[in-house]
């Protein structure tokens, strides 16, 4: 589009065009060099010297060959030559007429414009060689807008010395302009033709130059408006059909979108029943293994009491009656206190692994339980347990506590060596707080989460509450548990 501009006179709509194209340029490539070319050729009609050459120059930088430079370098020259600075632009094409040349199109113009300069320079027999030979190359070539630019040259050469041969230099720039409808070489020729005073063909040169100068400039502001006028209905059509493929393809998304919801509710629905399912079973499961594992764990301990203590109380009872006569009153009170002792441990282990009853009487049934480690040698104090309001307190968190205590108590009575253990229960409007103490062995605070404690933690986590241990070796235990209600 900008080239089209450019061959129609339009430079600064040019200008405009290849700023639109600017954003397109991805990486330095032939297509960036072009367009660096084509703002220097712009900038160069529009006698803006200094741009242009520095365009000429960014086109340069981007060519990939130096085959592909010789055309900006020219240009560059070109420019050099308008701005009189001829020794700049003889050197340019010296350096190039010295490499390999692209095409005999390419040599024609350099080896032209390079006499061309010798002429402007002074040296006009030597650019006269030049600009033949470049006019040879163009003819032999059949290059017939090069040719416009030899005879242009060669007229302007001529113009001070053979008008004749001037003349008829501009005359064959004129026609073959005419047939190329090269306006602005047009132009040219006829300012070589009136500025020579070819006879009376001068005037009537002169008229046509007048009429077609007046004719392009017109022609040129007219195709201004109609190549702005393109653009605009072009641009509009383009943004109509983008906005028809829009709405199409937001309607197609939207039934897309409308299926897809469709398949992801019917697929989220049976995934929501099949994990429903799955999750039932897996509590079931879950609850019916840890019903068993509690049981087995409740029948080991029962059975480790029962090996431990109980055993050993009752062979002791066997033998104290096989050995001793039961004559005496003394030895019969000693008898009964044995099997007295025997029936408690009997009711302390049932008790310990009864069901709690966590109704009415959850408050004397932890009491009794926790007094059954009163001993002639070991003292259990229970403080403030009436204090609590045990109606308010969920049935998971009385289990929880009365399961705690349950196992401090045991873990005591095994580990110890205790005289005195104080259990004293406190609470404030949305917690519950119990604090252990015993003035027994203690152990090392980096061993005591094993066994029985670890499965505190364990519980009083899962009621979100918080357990802290405080202990150390033979400077007793101490425990504060406290949980929400």
């Amino acid at each position: 589009m900008a080239s089209i501009q450019q061959i129609n006179g339009d430079y600064y709509g040019s200008k405009e065009t290849l700023t639109e194209a600017l954003p397109y340029i991805k990486k330095k490539d032939i297509y960036s060099a072009s367009i660096n070319n084509y703002f220097g050729i712009a900038d160069k009609e529009l006698s803006i010297y200094h741009d242009a050459i520095y365009y000429y120059n960014e086109a340069i930088k981007d060519c990939e060959t130096e085959i592909a430079k010789q055309s900006p370098l020219n240009n560059i020259a070109v420019v050099y030559i308008l701005q009189k600075k001829y020794d700049k632009a003889i050197n340019i094409l010296e350096s190039i007429r010295n490499k390999k040349l692209s095409n005999l199109e390419t040599k024609a113009r350099v080896i032209d414009n390079l006499g061309y300069t010798y002429f402007k320079k002074g040296f006009t027999k030597k650019g006269f060689v030049l600009m033949t030979e470049g006019f040879a190359i163009r003819i032999q070539n059949n290059d017939p807008y090069g040719s416009i630019e030899s005879n242009l040259h060669l007229a302007e050469c001529y113009s001070k010395t053979d008008s004749k041969k001037s003349n008829h230099h501009a005359l064959q720039a004129y026609e073959t302009a005419t047939k190329l409808n090269s306006i602005d070489e047009r132009l040219k020729a006829l300012q070589f033709l009136i500025s020579n005073g070819f006879s009376k063909e001068s005037n009537r040169h002169a008229q046509k130059y007048i009429t077609l100068n007046d004719s392009i400039i017109k022609i040129r502001n007219n195709y201004k408006n109609k190549f702005a006028k393109i653009k605009y209905d072009s641009k509009k059509e383009k943004d109509e059909n983008q906005k028809l493929r829009l709405e199409k393809a937001e309607n197609q998304l939207s039934l897309q979108e409308a299926k897809y919801q469709k398949i992801f509710f019917i697929i989220g629905i049976t995934s929501l029943c099949l994990l429903l399912l799955y999750l039932r079973k897996f509590y079931q499961n879950r609850n019916r293994i840890e019903k068993i594992k509690t049981a087995y764990d409740t029948e080991t301990r029962i059975a480790k009491d029962i090996h431990d203590e109980l055993a050993n109380d009752v062979f002791n009872a066997i033998t104290f009656t096989q050995t001793q006569p039961l004559e005496s009153d003394n030895r019969k009170e000693t008898l009964i206190k044995k099997l007295d002792h025997i029936y408690s441990r009997v009711r302390g282990i049932s008790r310990e692994n009864n069901d709690i009853d966590t109704e009415t009487n959850y408050s004397a049934n932890l009491k009794e339980t926790l007094s059954t480690y009163n001993l002639d040698t070991r003292n259990v104090i229970i403080n403030n347990i009436e204090k609590i309001n045990w109606h308010d307190i969920d049935k998971i968190k009385k289990i929880t506590i009365y399961r705690i205590l349950q196992e401090l108590m045991v873990n005591m009575k095994k580990h110890s060596e205790a005289s005195i253990v104080v259990i004293k229960f406190d609470n404030s409007p949305k917690k519950i707080f119990i604090d252990y103490t015993d003035n027994g062995k203690g152990c090392d605070q980096n061993k005591i989460i094993k066994n029985g404690l670890q499965n505190m933690e364990n519980r009083i986590l899962a009621v979100k509450g918080t357990i802290t241990f405080d202990t150390q070796p033979e400077k007793g235990f101490k425990v504060k548990i406290s949980m929400p209600k």
